[in-house]
This record gives structure tokens, sequence and C-alpha cells, in this order.
């Protein structure tokens, strides 16, 4: 495995220069995308391709202002061995006669856009306009999650797992099967397979009650993993004796080749060549879940941060060491469900929220942001009876609907401090969701689709690479 991995490491270092040498003449950004359970994804990655093809909602990116992007169109993808992201289909879903959410993926995929540019600058006077690609690899939020098991070994994942589980309701049926098995009982697949079935329940339980926990990530998404023994285990208690052939000894090994035969592989294949990056989070439904869940997310962004390798794409740097992640984007999502009123608040949260996940993560080298968005804006705003609202069509009944979801604090420190101290629930009152369907569209030639700071998050992630 030694060998593999050194022979491996010399070929990608290899392939990563021979990329940076043809990323002189037409350089590429590959952008990750990815999010956190229902932060929508597909409509992120549908709403920015279609907003960078017509422009005219794209003010804040200032190649698409200035007029430097002067055409784009898609492109077929460098991969052969990866599905495409389906954007047409997605697209016709959100602006149709009956507009409604895309399907979710449930598995990696890509987008190439290719982009003709004119350069700023000196560099602009003497050259012509150039060729710069823009590949979106689109992965779920579970498999990001993943690659903060790298560096735990089963025993401390098993603690730590349980210790969560214990403290809530969702957990109970498991932590109580967990701490009356004997994991010293010689294996029985039969009961393997309960035990992973279980533990796939209560993470299936708390993804649904907004907690972002749910690691390993391929329990919920298996694939073709389905029912395989890397994907048979769960975590227990140490036992007083590990004998060779026990359950907890199979679990263990089981949990090991899960990092290596599957988390590794992705992180080896795909997570390792991204340049930027983007974290979509629903931070309005995990407020909504209480406290318990906010701490959660904090958790899971300081396992994000900490997975990353930060620091600066310079030629040299990818040509000896591989590259690097310059930038990533923690956007809260579903902004259009709050009146533009609060938008500063829930931005002041995320800031808040990246800025502790930074300081567990000892994270430093690349660029971060919090910026709350919308990525397809899907109600209106009105004011009734004193208080700012938003109207928009139900999902459930397609009827449209005023709401109001409470008021976020102006000082972050309440959401923050009460999640960190474990409360049970807000002093202030309570924070509500609504789940509004895409609203109907006639969009004038040159207009994607309406949003709310995609064009400020597209800056962020590539703007300099399009100057």
């Amino acid at each position: 495995m030694i060998l593999y991995d050194i022979v491996d490491g010399i070929g990608r270092t290899v392939e990563g220069a021979t990329q940076s040498v043809t990323g002189v003449f037409e350089p590429t950004i590959r952008l990750g995308v990815t999010g956190l359970s229902r932060a929508g994804k597909t409509v992120f990655i549908t709403s920015l391709i279609a907003n960078l093809m017509d422009r005219a909602r794209m003010g804040q990116l200032r190649a698409a202002a200035d007029g430097g992007i002067q055409t784009a169109y898609l492109h077929p993808q460098p991969d052969d061995t990866i599905p495409r992201f389906d954007f047409e289909t997605h697209l016709a879903a959100l602006t149709g006669a009956d507009p409604h959410w895309p399907v979710s993926t449930r598995s990696i995929s890509e987008l190439r856009l290719s982009m003709r540019v004119q350069p700023t600058g000196l560099m602009g006077m003497v050259s012509g306009p150039r060729t710069v690609h823009l590949d979106i690899v689109d992965y779920p939020g579970e498999w990001l999650l993943d690659l903060g098991l790298m560096d735990k070994s089963y025993a401390q994942w098993s603690e730590e797992a349980l210790t969560r589980a214990d403290g809530r309701d969702a957990g109970a049926a498991f932590v109580a099967l967990a701490r009356s098995t004997d994991g010293g009982v010689k294996l029985d697949e039969p009961q393997a397979k309960r035990f992973a079935e279980a533990y796939t329940a209560y993470l299936q339980a708390i993804r649904e009650a907004g907690y972002s926990d749910y690691t390993p990530g391929r329990f919920l998404l298996p694939g073709d993993l389905e029912g395989s023994p890397v994907l048979t285990f769960a975590p227990m208690p140490v036992p007083e004796v590990t004998k060779r052939g026990s359950l907890y000894r199979e679990f263990e090994r089981r949990f090991e080749a899960y990092k290596s035969k599957v988390v590794k592989p992705f992180f080896r294949d795909h997570f390792s060549r991204i340049d930027r990056q983007v974290v979509l989070v629903d931070a309005l439904g995990a407020i909504h879940s209480g406290p318990q869940a906010v701490d959660d997310l904090s958790n899971a962004m300081a396992d994000i941060l900490g997975a990353f390798r930060p620091g600066a794409n310079a030629w040299l740097s990818q040509l000896l060491f591989g590259k690097r992640v310059e930038k990533i984007l923690f956007a809260a999502t579903k902004a259009d469900h709050l009146h533009h009123s609060q938008h500063g608040r829930l931005t002041a949260i995320m800031e808040a929220l990246l800025r502790e996940a930074r300081d567990r993560a000892d994270f430093a080298g690349a660029k971060t942001q919090a910026m709350s968005i919308a990525a397809l804006r899907a109600t209106t705003e009105d004011h009734l009876q004193g208080l700012d609202v938003v109207r928009g069509r139900l999902v459930d009944t397609g009827k449209q609907a005023a709401f109001y979801p409470g008021e976020l604090p102006s000082d972050p420190a309440k959401i923050i401090g009460a999640a960190r101290d474990g409360a049970q629930g807000w002093l202030d009152g309570e924070y509500s969701v609504m789940n509004f369907a895409p609203a109907k569209l006639n969009l004038a030639p040159g207009e994607g689709p309406p949003h709310i700071r995609l064009d400020r998050a597209a800056e962020f992630l590539i703007g300099d690479r399009l100057r």
C-alpha cells in the first residue's frame, strides 16, 4: 500500500504539472459544490450556470458588469467517467410552465462552462480574448463530511458518535442496542446487519431533524455499495476483551476499510483537484431545529475546514506538492425565506459560525467567506400588520401565502452561545421555516433566473480568474 501511494503520488504530480502548463493557455477553474442536508445544491449549480450564460442579473460579478465575459457556452466535460450534471432538465424544472424543485443528485457529477474573456489591465491591452473553463464538480455533502473520519480511529469515532446520539431522542434506541451488546462475542453477520440498519435508521432520523453529523455518509447514499461489508458496521463501546474475529474487531476492520477504500479514493480522485469550494448550508433550518442543531452545524463546519488543504495555488507549489484549495465560501441558502431587513442578521450568524469553526479547526491559509444567498428567488416581500413578511407559493398546496419566520437576533452571540451551552430551546422565541415552490417566471432576453447575491458569490469564488 505504501509503495502504491508513492507511485500514485508521482503520477499525479506529473499529471498536475501537465495541467499547469496547459492551463497557461486555457485556464481551468475547478469549483467544488456541495451542500449539507436540504441546502439546495442542484438549484445553486443550475442557477449559477444559467446566470453566467445570460448575465443581465450578475451586476456584482465585475467581469459580467464591465463586459469582460464576451460569451459563455457549455462544453464537453473533461472527465469521461463522471456523469454529466443534467443542467437542461433541472433548468426546465425551475423555469417551465409548472415550475418545481428539481430532483436532488445522489452522486458525483460534473459540468464544464467555457467563457470567452477579455483580460483587463496591461495584459488586456496587448492580448486578445482567452478561454477560461469553469469545471463544476457536484457531490453530496455527506461525502465531504466523511473526510473528517480520516484522522480518527474506530474507537474515537465510536465514542464521539455514541456521546452525540445519547443526548438525542432519535438516538435512544440505537444507544440502548450498542451499550447492551457485547462486542467481544464472535462476529455474526445477521447481528452485524441489524446493527448497521439500526444505525442507518438513526442517521436518517437526525438528518430529518436538521442535524449535520450523519457520518459515514455512504450509509445514507450507498449506491452500488449497499449491502456490502464496508457499509455493515456501526459505532459501539470498547469491550473488555477484543479477540480476533469478534464483532468489535470486525467493525473496526470495516471502519478502516471504509476510510481506505471509499473515502480516500474520493479525496484522491476528485476532492484534491479542487481549486475553489462552496459549501451550501441550510442555516435557517438548523436554527428552526434548535440550539443543538446549530451546535451540530458548527461542529460540521469545523470538520469541513479541517479536511481542506489550504493555501495559494502558485504554479510551483502545484508542480511540487499538488493543488490546494484557495477559496471556500460558506453560503446560507434560502435567504428569500426572510425579508431583506433580516439578511444582515443571517449573514452575521453565518460569519460567527465560520469564525468559531476556523478556530476549532486550527485553520489558516485559504480565503474563506460567509454569505446569505438565494440561488433562485421564490418569494416577494410585503409588510402586513407591522411585520416584514415574504409571499410565495406553497409546495404542498400550490396556494399563495404570506410568511413571517420570526426575528433573528441582532447579536449572533445569542444564537452561538445558546448552541455552545447545550440549551434545549431559544430563550427569545422560536424561528419557523416554510417550504415555498419556485415562482412562475417570465424572463426577458439575456436574463437568468432571479436570485439574491448569487453574483456576489460568483465574484468571490471565480471573479479574480476572469480579469
